[in-house]
This record gives C-alpha cells, structure tokens and sequence, in this order.
C-alpha cells in the first residue's frame, strides 16, 4: 500500500537532509520531488496543488529556515498537510437512535461491494454487533448467491427473501423486518451496480434511501482505477449525499492516489480500507497512522491492535513460561507460526514498521509468502516424537519429512537451523549476564583447550622483561613517572 508514493516522498526529504543548511532554491527543490511524486502517484492535480502551496508557504518561513533542523520541520508540514487533507480524525461509524441500523453500501459494479459488506459485518460483529446481510441486486444473475457465500465464509446470516420479494425495495425492507424479529441490530444492504452512472440506478438507490432512512452511506471505491474512483465518489455524493467512503484493493494498489483525493474532492470522509482478498483484511482508517506509513515512520498502533486482537494471550503466556523454562520445541515453533499467520502476510506487518533505524534493513528484504506455509507443512511432517526432541533428526528421518512435506532436505535443515537460531535467542541471558549462545561457545574453547594441554587463557600469562622504573604490584604492572 502506498509503495511508490512513500518511496519518492522519502527520497525527497533524504536529498534535504543532505544539506547543511536549507536555503529557499533548496526548499524549491524538495517542493518539486514532492509535486512530483505526488502526481505520479495519480493524486488529484487540484490536491496537489493546494498541498504543495501550503507546504510552500509555512517551510519558507522563518521559523524553518533559522531551524536548527529544517529537514526535520518541513517533514513535520508535510505530515500535517497530508493528515488535513485525509481528514484529521478518524470518522467513526453512525448508528441509528433506534436500532436497527441500515447501512447501504453503494458502488459501481466489480468495485468490491459485495466483499466488502461482509468485511464490514465481521467487523460490527468483532465490536459485539449482530449484523445481517441482504442483496437487493436483482439484475445481476447469481449475485444474492455471491452474497450468500461470503455470509457463509465469516458465519453471519444472510436473509435471501420470500418468493414475492422481487423488487430491491421489497428485499431491503424484508431484512429490516427479519432484523427486528430476531434481535438483529445492523442491516448491511448489498445494492446492485453498473459499469457507469446511468439514471435507472441511481433513481434504484434514491427509492432505498428514502424508505430505509440508512444510519450511514457507505461508497465503495477502487483504489486501484485512480482518478476514476475519485470522479465516481463524486457523482454518487451528489445524488445520494454519500457519508463515507470504503477504499478496497488498497493492496494492489501501489500508488495511493485515490486515498488522496476522494476526501479532498468530495468531503467525504474514508472510512475503511479494504487491504486483501480474506474477510479479516479490513482496517479502520486513521488519517495520521495512514500518513505515517507514507513517510516512512510505520504504523505501530495497528501492529500492537492487530496483536491484541489476534493472538491469544493464554496461549502466548503458556509459550513464553516454556520459553524460561528451556522447554521451547517444534510443536511450540509451529504454535507461534500460526499465531503470526493470523496477523496477515509478513509483508503486510513489515510495511507497518518504521523503515529506519533497527527495521531499516527488514524493509528492503525479499519475503516469499508460502516460506510460512513450507514450515508448517515440514513440521506437520513430523512425528509427535520428532517435534518435541530436534535431536534425533538424523539424515533418514530429515528425507522422509522432506518427502512428506514436498520439500528438500536442504529446505528441512535450514528449518532446523532456524529453530535452535529461535530457540537460542528466546532463552535469552543466563545467571552471570553470558547469553546462552556465548555460553556455549566459551564451553567449546575451553574444551579443545584442555585436549592440546593447555590451562585457561587467565592462567597463560607471558612474562615480560621489566621497563625501567616499573614494579609488579599483587599481578599488576605499575610503572613510576619521574
């Protein structure tokens, strides 16, 4: 998400550190790889313009240019521009006074409403809601059943209509009927989609509108089509007054524009971003952690809320007692690859840590998405017997795991290589500050020095003629100054 864009953004801003002191022709300078980056990205021309006057404005000020790090200040402009423009504060999903809440989700076809209303009802259901979906696309063969599908993957239900219920009218307020009768207090409607605007639609979506009264509604856009999401955002909002916006595909999407723009140009804010193809790869939006990301200084609050929300913490107690214990084997590595699987993709994680200092090098590394997938299926492999002793893993049970798991031998040994890697560094210090591994490598110096018949290093010292002036003082050479 954002690649190109925060790349060339920190490109920029790494040529204005390189100066000693900013001057204005400096400043001009960076304001131009910004524009730049900025339009390659495919942000609105308005957008930018606007962004880069301002940016212009305050860092030709005097407080920035007598800064004793201007580099710094104009970084800082930058990241409150971009934060003014995405919104300032996250907006936060309405609800009906009276529940329960109809949210209608509109967009244009292959825009990823359908996907992207049954992200949205997990979501409400991981905040203690009791969503259900319906679709009121009658025109598009199959489409109530691509909506059932979805419903049946995240296990929330999907009301399908009676026979009589022909007309999306009909369907959306039988949901809502079904919705009071058991307890239901979210309805997320599906509604039908074009390639383009056209009057029939839109009149479709009006009539919905006016009988639901919807708590909110919700815009989906694509990400990756750019500009054409921007101006699609546009002309809903003007005949529905859209009150948010969900930007989907933002994984595929390298260049951010949309993201830029479509609260710029219509005022509405963004709400969600959808950041994958699974029901999980949903995200809040939050203006200044989005900005973050862009600048290269990570997103460590969605980390630790993602953590928080995925990882047991039972289990990660019991791992972390074992750990201190020095019981940590391959049943426990592969508990803790499955843990981290839940996260999402390791890419994703690492585009949320900062891209400097200790992660600095984790940004540039080559992550291959099945390495996870190729590890668990060596230890499944494994004998129950295997897992918990690494030890007795010699050459024919490393090819018959190799077999079992469709890998190579090279492939299981350097699995092997990684987990006693893990297992050495989760042992942490030993008693006396030596770390395990150390530990072990003295013990292994000591050992060949016995063998040749020599006493530890302490005990080898070599005698050297005295300098004048100089005495031994308890084993210490002392020397006079005249």
């Amino acid at each position: 998400m954002f690649d190109n864009l925060s790349e060339k953004l920190q490109r920029a801003f790494k040529n204005l550190r390189g100066q000693g002191k900013l001057s204005e022709e400096n400043i001009q300078e960076g304001l131009k790889q910004i524009r730049l980056a900025l339009l390659e990205a495919d942000v609105n021309f308005r957008v930018v313009k606007q962004l880069v006057a301002n940016i212009g404005r305050k860092a030709l000020g005097q407080e920035v240019l007598t800064a004793l790090s201007p580099a710094e200040q104009i970084l800082r402009i930058v990241r409150d521009e971009l934060v003014r423009i995405l919104g300032s504060h996250q907006a936060k999903l309405r609800r009906a006074s009276i529940p329960p809440s109809v949210y209608l989700v509109v967009g244009l076809q292959g825009s990823g409403k359908t996907t992207s209303a049954g992200k949205l009802a997990l979501w409400l259901s991981k905040q203690g809601r009791k969503p259900l979906l319906v679709s009121v696309d009658v025109h598009r063969p199959a489409a109530r059943d691509q909506l059932a599908i979805v419903a049946g993957q995240i296990s929330q239900p999907v009301y399908r209509g009676a026979e009589r219920e022909t007309t999306p009218l009909q369907l959306a307020v039988g949901a809502l009927r079904e919705a009071r009768q058991t307890g239901r207090d979210a309805v997320l409607v599906d509604t039908a989609g074009r390639l383009h605007l056209d009057q029939q639609l839109m009149d479709e979506l009006e009539q919905l509108k006016a009988e639901l009264s919807p708590a909110e509604i919700l815009f989906v856009a694509d990400a990756m089509t750019g500009q054409d999401a921007v101006k699609s955002a546009a002309e809903f909002h003007s005949r529905l007054d859209v009150s948010g916006v969900i930007l989907s595909k933002m994984d595929g999407d390298a260049r951010g524009g949309a993201a830029l723009s479509i609260r710029h140009v219509t005022g509405c804010p963004i709400k969600f971003l959808g950041v994958g193809e699974k029901p999980k790869a949903f995200e809040v939006f939050h203006p200044e952690r989005i900005v973050s990301r862009l600048l290269g200084m990570g997103d460590m609050l969605t980390l630790i809320e993602k953590v928080e929300q995925e990882i047991d913490q039972k289990q990660a107690r019991e791992m972390q007692d074992r750990m201190l214990a020095n019981q940590f084997t391959l049943e426990d590595f592969r508990k803790q690859l499955r843990q981290v699987k839940k996260l999402g993709s390791l890419q994703s994680l690492i585009d949320m840590l900062p891209s400097a200092g200790p992660f600095k090098q984790l940004q540039a590394a080559d992550i291959d998405p099945k390495q996870l997938v190729r590890t668990e299926a060596i230890i499944n492999s494994m004998t129950a017997k295997e897992r918990a002793n690494s030890d007795i893993l010699n050459g024919s049970r490393r090819r018959r795991i190799a077999t079992g798991s469709g890998t190579t031998v090279q492939q299981v040994n350097q699995l092997l290589k990684q987990y006693r890697q893990a297992r050495e560094m989760v042992r942490g210090v030993l008693p006396g500050g030596v770390p395990a591994g150390r530990m072990a490598t003295r013990r292994r110096k000591r050992s060949r020095r016995r063998k040749r018949g020599r006493g530890p290093r302490s005990h080898r010292r070599r005698s050297r003629p005295a300098r004048p002036g100089s005495m031994d003082i308890g084993g210490c050479r002392a020397t006079s100054v005249a």
